[in-house]
């Protein structure tokens, strides 16, 4: 499993370059600063990928300033994949700059069989979080996410599991992910109570997606967290991808059950639309729902998956216009609403 075909590989060494052109944003009241660009290892990262380019991938991603990395422990697949590889990559590259890398993981979803495997109870995260640095070859990551809310778990459990976490020396800060409005604040307060650094919400957030909008960055700016947006392109639909019919290897074409050519045929005219006017502003479609995302003063990074090295360059590209007229917001109302 690991990198050590010595003939393909060449001993990496990061660009002395690499944090001249990225911006980072303050997250939340805290003291971290994340890129506006973060790489997320939801895709393309597990056994069933190919691990050179899942390498090539995060090298570029340092090179362009990209420090936080984002995974789960059911990510994959198979579950716990990712962070394997993650693993891997990391011994074979990057023990030299572990502090310069901002490393989150979450658990919440189905991780593995029985009753203690899934949600939001101690015992399931207490579990999963050393599951986690051993697949990772950690002593710590620098957030830890509880990554959705538990109905029949008391939040007060899942939170005090968050926080001992933090004392255990296993995690730095934590987060929480798709927790709606009332549940973040209650959240909030309970992480307040326990003096734990909550700093940041990873919520779905995208044109086609702006329920976050509804309040949710409010309180989020209220109590000083950060919000970090996944899923910004729609799973591909705020994209170029789509604009002439739905390819046979795309997402879509799978019917995969969060994103089916329904969805895309449904949306067709504005994704038409707002790719026309991304041309106008001298970008590609990706690049304008990115920036338009980081228009948010709550936002404090946008989480990006890649399927190559070249697609996250063209995706960072994305940070040399973030600005808006206000005719221009009007119009993106217009054609998504």
């Amino acid at each position: 499993m690991e990198i050590n075909d010595k003939s393909e590989v060449t001993e990496y060494k990061p660009s002395q370059k690499r944090y001249e052109s990225m911006i980072y944003n303050r997250t939340g009241k805290s003291g971290v600063l994340l890129p506006a660009i973060s790489l997320g290892l939801w895709h393309n990262f597990g056994f069933v990928d190919n691990l050179q380019n899942g390498r090539d991938i995060i090298r570029c991603a340092f090179d362009l300033g990209i420090t936080h990395f984002d995974l789960a422990n059911n990510y994959g697949p198979p579950y716990g994949s990712a962070e394997k590889n993650f693993g891997i990559i990391l011994k074979e590259d990057f023990k030299n700059y572990r502090d310069e890398l901002f490393i989150a993981t979450k658990a919440g979803y189905d991780m593995w069989p029985g009753p203690y495997g899934n949600f939001g109870s101690r015992k399931y995260l207490m579990a999963s979080i050393d599951q986690s640095l051993k697949r990772m070859r950690l002593d710590y990551v620098d957030v830890f996410y509880h990554h959705r809310p538990d109905t029949k778990t008391p939040l007060e459990e899942t939170m005090v599991a968050l926080a001992d976490i933090v004392r255990q020396g296993k995690a730095l800060y934590v987060g929480i992910s798709n927790y709606k409005l009332e549940e973040t604040q209650q959240a909030a307060s309970l992480l307040k109570e326990l003096n734990v650094p909550f700093i940041l919400h990873q919520a779905r957030y995208s044109m086609f997606d702006c329920w976050v909008e509804d309040g949710l960055l409010d309180t989020l700016e209220k109590n000083g967290v950060g919000c970090i947006a996944f899923s910004p392109l729609a799973q591909g639909m705020l994209t170029d991808k789509y604009l002439n019919g739905i390819p046979n290897d795309s997402r879509a074409a799978k019917s995969l059950s969060y994103l089916n050519t329904d969805t895309v045929y449904s949306n067709i005219e504005k994704i038409r639309k707002l790719n026309v006017m991304a041309k106008e502003r001298n970008q590609k479609l990706s690049q304008m729902a990115i920036a338009w995302i980081l228009r948010q003063p709550a936002v404090a990074s946008v989480l990006l998956g890649a399927s190559s090295a070249n697609q996250l360059k063209e995706n960072v590209k994305a940070l040399n216009n973030l600005e808006f007229s206000n005719e221009e917001l009007k119009l993106i109302d217009a054609i998504v609403s």
